[in-house]
């Protein structure tokens, strides 16, 4: 699943070639992806100047001056930039065609993702309404994740990738951020002292910082809008390594399931 970084980069990779672009056509292939595709877009959006790309949590808002498109990736959905002879495939649902020839498409093979409309402040959407802070903003810091977590039995995993604790922090970052600050999984977050929650929080923001400069994580379907893959993976230090030995310590990376999900850690480094 395209997490934070990946959604980042997308933003950085596409907002270039299409802000100050006028809308010429909308093209939906599909109209139903997790939700139903606005069918309005293919009258509001044409002639419309994108004004500017923006991102809240893992989702991208592409703003004009009569409203928002509401982009969400789903579980292996991605933005490409194109052009008219490049023929669309399979998956490839909704384009958004600009003067110059420039085509953003989005594909998306599990139909998870969405394309939404809002002529209020995206901000507002019932979506987005409710939606913790940004892992990156000053607003994220040890006090506001320490008083969050008092009396909380979850498990602190879980609990960071809550979207209504913090956004944007999936489950590879999870598990790395986790690593880094040396704490398990399976730790109830409500036992995490304050100490330990600031090395947490720096893990969190170093992790994610560090992906997004290195474009994301590659694994199975994401690309940037431009095609290019992240190389953050080779980075990865418990993520997908259970049986490995750990970087650090040389003892071998531990697999558990939370919640349906994978997690990884090190029996010696964290606690």
């Amino acid at each position: 699943m395209p997490e934070l970084p990946e959604v980042e980069t997308t933003r950085r990779g596409i907002a270039p070639h299409i802000v100050g672009k006028t809308v010429q056509t909308v093209v939906l292939r599909h109209k139903q992806l997790r939700w139903p595709v606005p069918l309005r877009l293919k009258s509001v959006l044409p002639g419309q100047v994108m004004l500017d790309v923006s991102r809240r949590g893992k989702y991208l808002f592409l703003h004009t001056a009569v409203g928002s498109v509401i982009i969400h990736l789903g579980m292996s959905g991605s933005l490409r930039l194109t052009n008219k002879n490049e023929a669309a495939g399979k998956h490839d649902h909704v384009d958004i065609v600009f003067a110059a020839d420039c085509i953003l498409r989005l594909r998306d093979p599990r139909r998870f993702g969405a394309v939404l409309w809002t002529s209020r402040s995206p901000h507002k959407h019932k979506l987005i309404a409710s939606l913790g802070p940004e892992p990156l903003d000053d607003t994220f810091d040890v006090d506001y994740l320490y008083q969050r977590s008092r009396k909380r039995q979850r498990a602190i995993k879980p609990f960071i990738m809550d979207s209504k604790t913090v956004v944007g922090v999936g489950n590879i970052y999870a598990s790395e951020a986790l690593f880094r600050a040396g704490i398990r999984p399976c730790t109830a977050a409500g036992r995490v002292s304050r100490e330990r929650y600031q090395q947490l929080v720096l893990a969190i923001k170093t992790v994610l910082a560090s992906a997004i400069e290195s474009g994301g994580t590659t694994l199975r379907d994401f690309v940037s809008g431009e095609g290019k893959p992240g190389y953050f993976q080779q980075e990865l230090q418990v993520y997908g390594r259970a049986g490995e030995p750990c970087d650090v310590c040389g003892k071998t990376i531990k697999h558990i399931q939370q919640a349906q999900r994978a997690s990884y850690y090190c029996p010696h480094c964290q606690r």
